[in-house]
């Protein structure tokens, strides 16, 4: 290959704007064992590359069970729905009871007002009663 174009690649390269096939072309390059002597610095880290790409695991690593928590967790949201809607329907009931409550005390007392006011109107109708036969009789 010829070295101008690897300079350039590498420059394409650290500043990510290579392509698939530009990249493997530097892995081929950096590769094999005439590398330049200025490009030697990169040798390494295109061998790591390599290295790393055909590098397997090969421990077993044991599965465990999936817990079902989404079950428990719609559980516990439906509860929690649930819960907030009965308080806050006894809630709105309360309110109700205690304001019925006041409005049963509010009509007691204009009860007991107009209750007292009427008996006033019966000392009324006998002053009037009085006042007219003052009058009838003076008339006559």
């Amino acid at each position: 290959m010829e070295l101008a174009n690897i300079e350039k690649l590498l420059e394409k390269y650290f500043e990510a704007t290579t392509t698939v096939q530009e990249e493997q072309e530097l892995k081929a390059y950096f590769s094999q064992d005439n590398v330049a002597p200025h490009l030697e610095e990169y040798t390494p880290m295109f061998q790591y590359f390599t290295d790393l790409k055909a590098e397997k695991f090969t421990r077993n690593v044991p599965l465990q069970p999936r817990r079902n928590y989404l079950k428990w967790i719609s559980v516990a949201a439906v509860f929690v729905l649930t819960t907030g809607l009965f308080v806050n329907e006894w809630n709105k009931q309360r309110q109700v009871d205690e304001a019925f409550a006041d409005f049963k005390t509010a009509m007691s007392l204009v009860s007991e007002n107009l209750n007292s006011g009427a008996s006033h109107i019966n000392y009324l109708t006998q002053f009037e009663e009085t006042t007219n036969k003052i009058f009838i009789t003076r008339n006559n």
